[in-house]
């Protein structure tokens, strides 16, 4: 077996030598939530990768990931998976049909989220597509899920039916409100992540957005996207003038919420890996976590109550090892690190 991953892991591009150490079981006491980076990465025909080919088309990547977690549920204690969105590259119902047969490996076996990415819709917020394969309906008979923004216009191709979502779970006597919103929400759905955080503010919550951290100002060049200053980011790719920049999200809604812990995010994959934690305005820490690793690995968050703290490993199914450094980003505490965060032994179930 680890033959055949190593093989794979050659042909992907990868240097076996950028991965070392393994994953063990987690413990009893702890749980994780596994965070599925960006999975645009399609091979065969019709692809930006291989234009010319003839080959069918496949993601090899994608269908790592979610066997992977299919098959370690119980050993990882996964409790959760969120997608922090591009899980397409082009939006067509080529590359949408292979990303809903690997998310059905998750379907029915644990609960999930998506975020829509700005590959996953049109510049105008259009991701008609994503809610064809992943609508609302598909969703409304698991109890976790707790519903989806409608717009006032009753027209759902832009920000409906399923493109903003939130979940709800428990897992180590604890309750989450878990939102999946899609890539530069506009106001009318920050006011709806507003009404689902305060209606749960006695759940700890968690938002998945497809863009967070990366360059803070937009690119001027290709070097800036790696060498300019880094944190949340003050430029959109969607929704036009209707769009918020993250920095817009932030101010406007996500800073309010005393419940808040964590943000999750991907689309920077020439950042990769960051992380920070703020001060929310009721004092709060809010720890903010970049994913977009593409080919070399996943993030596995693993809560360990008695330490009170989330252990974050970047894990790598193909190679079968954890990742400690890539080309981009070669400080370990970037892939490999802890984040405090207090957390009782029980909590009493919440009203709502």
């Amino acid at each position: 077996m680890k033959r055949i991953l190593l093989i794979l892991a050659v042909g992907l591009g990868l240097s076996p030598s950028i991965f070392a150490a393994q994953l063990p079981p987690a413990p009893a006491g702890t749980f994780s939530i596994a965070v599925i980076p960006d999975t645009q990465h399609y091979k065969g025909q019709k692809t930006k990768s291989e234009p010319n080919s003839t080959k069918a088309l496949t993601n090899p990547v994608f269908k790592a990931y979610t066997s992977w977690i299919a098959d370690n549920l119980k050993s990882q204690r996964i409790v959760f998976v969120s997608h922090v969105g591009d899980i397409v590259d082009i939006n067509n119902r080529e590359q949408w049909t292979i990303a809903r047969r690997h998310m059905d490996r998750l379907h029915g076996q644990v609960p999930y989220g998506i975020s829509v990415g700005n590959h996953d819709m049109t510049g105008a917020g259009d991701s008609s597509l994503f809610q064809e394969f992943f609508p609302a309906k598909r969703f409304v008979k698991f109890d976790w899920y707790g519903g989806t923004f409608k717009p006032a216009n009753g027209r759902p191709a832009v920000s409906g039916n399923n493109a903003n979502s939130y979940q709800l779970f428990q897992a180590g006597g604890m309750y989450f409100v878990f939102l999946h919103l899609e890539c530069n929400a506009p106001d009318e759905v920050l006011k709806w992540v507003d009404g689902i955080l305060k209606k749960h503010s006695h759940r700890r919550a968690i938002i998945t957005t497809h863009m967070g951290l990366g360059p803070r100002e937009k690119p001027k060049v290709a070097q800036d996207y790696y060498d300019a200053p880094k944190g949340r980011m003050k430029w959109k790719k969607r929704h036009g003038d209707r769009g918020n920049t993250p920095q817009q999200m932030w101010d406007k809604c996500f800073r309010k919420h005393a419940n808040l812990f964590m943000i999750c995010c991907g689309d920077q994959s020439r950042t990769q890996a960051l992380h920070q934690s703020v001060r929310g305005e009721q004092g709060n820490i809010v720890h903010e976590v970049l994913s977009d690793y593409g080919i070399h690995g996943m993030r596995i968050m693993r809560f360990v109550p008695k330490r009170d703290r989330i252990e974050v490993r970047t894990w790598n199914p193909v190679t079968g090892q954890l990742c400690l450094k890539t080309s981009f980003v070669s400080q370990r505490n970037q892939h490999q690190f802890e984040l405090a965060y207090p957390m009782p032994a029980r909590e009493k179930e919440p009203a709502q």
